[in-house]
């Protein structure tokens, strides 16, 4: 009796075998992570004895590389995958298809993190640290800052006993701004910006080079969001952090990040340099997002705003074509007949410009002036 293939039951298209070079495609020489590819289906299971009734597409394809040094954005909506994605990436989730390739310190060639095993997985993900959204859920209650803190490096045996531990923790609440006096103390004592430094602290605490900042401003007020947007770009040049930076907020996107991609029903349907994103996108649901973005500039703040209709895409039951069509002003019967692809819209410019649009080349968007 044959076994079936269980990418292919869960509707993922078959691929080749191919090699550690060919899968990593086109790799950016300047990439810290590559991301190629990358599916991650759920499946919707129905009745008693739970039998599978389709997927949701949470993931569907996503390629992007991440380079050294700089912040990469992923924005889009609540549902878009930018959030599962991240996951993928630093493997909490097992992507269903696809390879996230990594370049370690001492490896002669990138490592794809979804074939490590548990221990060299552990080694790996010293480098690459997490910062969650919710300040308040993301720590222990029932901990203090030295034991939250210092957990990751007395599991990692980062340290040989309690008075190196201590002198560590102190350095990293220094770093975020917050007072080592305080590191007995335990999360109920402080505000949801210092809570903040404190997760931010403890992603920084074994020296990573990548970190994963998840909708790590949403929950705070904005002023307190502004102060941590600082901090995060003051330790980016201290000690050379690379960020993917997950948000939906354009205006916090605008102030932090170096390039953006933006995602829509687990694709990625735009990604440029910010400026270059801000001032000319070259895709209806970039510009649409664009809109709803606050700006204090008065020659620009009566602009017309685009209301999108209807509801997100969703990922368990897609329409044909392009996915965002149903919501689009500019859709013609092309866009609801065929996928569009991702492709380059390069020029002397912007010499990475992608848009996954059928007509990105022929609409005329409007932006935000000024970049």
């Amino acid at each position: 009796m044959t076994t079936a293939d269980p990418v292919a039951t869960m509707g993922v298209p078959a691929v080749k075998p191919t090699t550690d070079t060919e899968s990593r495609g086109a790799m950016d020489e300047r990439a810290i992570i590559s991301v190629r590819d990358l599916v991650k289906y759920f499946p919707i299971e129905t009745g008693l004895l739970r039998r599978d009734q389709g997927q949701v597409k949470a993931v569907d394809g996503v390629t992007f590389d991440l380079r050294e040094g700089e912040t990469l954005a992923l924005v889009g909506e609540s549902g878009c995958g930018k959030t599962t994605t991240s996951h993928c990436v630093i493997q909490a989730q097992k992507p269903t298809a696809g390879q996230v390739w990594f370049r370690m310190d001492g490896a002669d060639s990138p490592v794809d993190l979804t074939r490590l095993e548990k221990g060299d997985l552990k080694t790996a993900r010293r480098n690459i640290r997490m910062i969650y959204q919710d300040p308040y859920s993301s720590l222990n209650p029932r901990m203090n800052l030295l034991q939250i803190i210092g957990e990751p490096l007395v599991i990692n045996r980062m340290v040989r006993n309690q008075a190196e531990l201590q002198e560590r923790v102190a350095e990293l609440l220094r770093m975020v701004r917050l007072d080592p006096s305080a590191m007995n103390r335990y999360p109920h004592a402080f505000s949801g910006g210092q809570r903040q430094r404190i997760a931010i602290a403890r992603a920084l605490s074994l020296s990573p080079k990548v970190v994963i900042a998840d909708e790590a401003v949403s929950a705070l007020d904005v002023s307190v969001q502004a102060q941590i947007l600082n901090l995060l770009k003051e330790l980016q040049t201290q000690l050379g952090l690379t960020y993917l930076f997950v948000a939906h907020n354009l205006a916090v996107v605008k102030y932090e990040a170096d390039r953006v991609a933006v995602m829509y029903a687990g694709k990625i349907v735009e990604t440029g340099e910010t400026e270059e994103l801000y001032t000319k996108p070259r895709h209806p649901y970039t510009e649409a997002l664009i809109s709803a973005a606050p700006n204090p500039d008065p020659d620009t703040k009566n602009r017309p705003r685009i209301v999108l209709s209807g509801d997100v895409a969703d990922p368990g039951n897609l329409p044909g074509g392009c996915s965002f069509h149903p919501r689009c002003q500019y859709a013609q019967e092309r866009c609801r007949q065929e996928a569009p692809a991702l492709i380059n819209l390069a020029n002397a410019d912007a010499p990475i410009h992608q848009s996954a649009c059928h007509f990105a080349d022929e609409l005329e968007l409007v932006g935000i002036a000024g970049g």
